[in-house]
């Protein structure tokens, strides 16, 4: 039952984290804008990794733990906006 709560709050902090990544890196679009299953970085969003530190910095403050740098998981972690927010679901302390 607790995976089905996850996808529920996941899917509801979409907009949420949207509109984080838009603050934290200063975008030129609305979160509504951004596609939660395209690519953050190259031909998706175009993040860089100077932008995913932005964004693992905003996660960190927003959300209360830590994205590391050496994380294992954080290409897939960072794959799209859907993938970032499941993540965050499961880790988030506040």
């Amino acid at each position: 039952m607790s995976t089905s709560t996850s996808s529920i709050d996941a899917s509801d902090l979409i907009p949420e984290v949207a509109q984080l990544m838009v603050a934290a890196l200063n975008l030129e679009m609305k979160p509504s804008e951004i596609d939660p299953d395209a690519p953050l970085y190259g031909d998706g969003l175009g993040l860089d990794s100077i932008d995913i530190l932005e964004v693992a910095l905003a996660v960190s403050k927003q959300y209360g733990f830590q994205l590391r740098a050496d994380d294992e998981g954080k290409a897939a972690i960072y794959a799209s906006l859907r993938n970032l927010t499941q993540h965050i679901a499961t880790h988030r302390t506040k």
